[in-house]
This record gives C-alpha cells, sequence and structure tokens, in this order.
C-alpha cells in the first residue's frame, strides 16, 4: 500500500522504517520539506537531523504535510505533536477526506503555566490539554468530519508499536478506538502485520480520552523503571 505518516519525529521514524520494510510505500509529511532537510541539530528528544536519517532510509519520499496525505491509497499515520495537530491537519482536511487517520498523538503542552513539582528529563511534567471532558482524538474527528479517524498506538512508545514482540515476547495488549468499524479494521490490520496478537477495541472515540490520559500513569511506570527502558501493559482476562 501507500501510507503517510505525517512527522518526522522519532515516533514517526519508527513507522516510517517498519513499513517500509513490510513493502509499504511510504510517503513523509513535514511542514516544510527543505527546511526539515536543512536542519542539522538533533530534534529535542535527541535524534538525528531527519536529512541524515532519511539518507539511510532510501525509498521513502519526503512531502508536504497535504501532498503525503493525499498520496496516500487509504492509511494516513498522525505523529504530529498533540499542541500543533489539529491546525496542522485542518490545513490539509481535503486531502484526508475519506481516508483513516490512525492518531497516536498525547496533546501535551510541554510549557504550563502553572509548574508541575514532579521533575522529568524535559525540565517539569507537562500537563495535558485537552483533558478529562474532551480528547486530541475528539478534536481531531470534529475537525475532520469526512475523515475517519481511530485513536490507536498512543500507549506504548512507537518503538513497541512496530516491533511489540520486543517487550516480552510481544505477550502485552494495544488499543484502538474510533466511530468507523472498516477504519478500525485499518488499524488492527496493521496492528497485526506490526506483530501484534491482543488488540482490543475500546469502541467509539471517547474512549481516546483514557487512552491519551494514560501516558501520566505509563510516564509514572517509565520513571520508576528507569528512563529509556521499555515496558508493555497486559489486559488479563
Amino acid at each position: 500500500m501507500k501510507i503517510a505518516v505525517l512527522g518526522t519525529g522519532g515516533g514517526a521514524r519508527a513507522h516510517i522504517a517498519r513499513l517500509a520494510g513490510l513493502g509499504h510505500e511510504v510517503f513523509v509529511g513535514t511542514r516544510d520539506p527543505q527546511a526539515t532537510l536543512a536542519r542539522t541539530e538533533p530534534d529535542m528528544m535527541g535524534n538525528p537531523p531527519f536529512g541524515v536519517w532519511l539518507a539511510e532510509h532510501p525509498g521513502v519520499t519526503l512531502l508536504a504535510f497535504g501532498e503525503a496525505a493525499a498520496a496516500a491509497d487509504e492509511v494516513v499515520i498522525n505523529g504530529i505533536d498533540g499542541h500543533n495537530a489539529v491546525a496542522a491537519l485542518s490545513a490539509i482536511s481535503g486531502a484526508l477526506a475519506g481516508k483513516t487517520l490512525i492518531d497516536y498523538a498525547v496533546p501535551y503542552v510541554y510549557e504550563p503555566d502553572v509548574e508541575h513539582p514532579w521533575p522529568t528529563p524535559w525540565g517539569v511534567m507537562p500537563k495535558m490539554e485537552p483533558c478529562d471532558t474532551d480528547s486530541l482524538g475528539e478534536q481531531i474527528q470534529r475537525a475532520l468530519p469526512q475523515t475517519k479517524v481511530v485513536k490507536a498506538f498512543v500507549t506504548q512508545e512507537q518503538a513497541t508499536v512496530v516491533d511489540p514482540k520486543s517487550v516480552g515476547g510481544g505477550a502485552h495488549t494495544m488499543f484502538v478506538a474510533g466511530e468507523h468499524a472498516d477504519a478500525k479494521q485499518h488499524a488492527v490490520r496493521l496492528l497485526t502485520a506490526y506483530g501484534w496478537e491482543d488488540v482490543l477495541d475500546l469502541g467509539p472515540l471517547v474512549s481516546a480520552r483514557g487512552m491519551e490520559m494514560y501516558a501520566h500513569l505509563h510516564s509514572a511506570i517509565g520513571f520508576a523503571l528507569g528512563f529509556g527502558t521499555h515496558f508493555g501493559i497486559k489486559i488479563v482476562r
């Protein structure tokens, strides 16, 4: 398939490399391709400049957000940071119409108005906006009524999403939520290709609220285990 991945951060790179390895034609979306390729400094997470990384992955095409989304057959993966996702996706709504948009963004605000006393490698624990009464997944769906939004991938590091067997032999659970059964099946098929054996459908997109808010617990567990430790969660029936 022709699949688009919007974003160039570490999570997006994990999907790009895995999809290409599975034989898909991958189109990467960024705000300004020339500016992205011109960067020479690591990103905020310490990843090497995308141009350097891209040179090591021939066959992957870098385009503007809208061009990448338009090139996809059916599936687009959203790796745009949560703070900017709604605006960036709204600007390319035409290219996303009728397609499945798998969103794994967390609506973190990295410079909260009120500092949280919990220190993290980024300074302070970011707050989440929206939270509780809404979710980023729902906001994206409202902004893109002609797009089929699926919230998924969000409860794991993306390196684990694309290679679940790297943790516990794959014996953990992934979740999906959305309003469109066919779009969720797209996500499930992709997860199956990645190696997931336990995928739990949480139902409508309102479930994205809990999936996104889990990010705080995921961070707490990660800090307790040691920064950089990959782990999974499993629903035991």
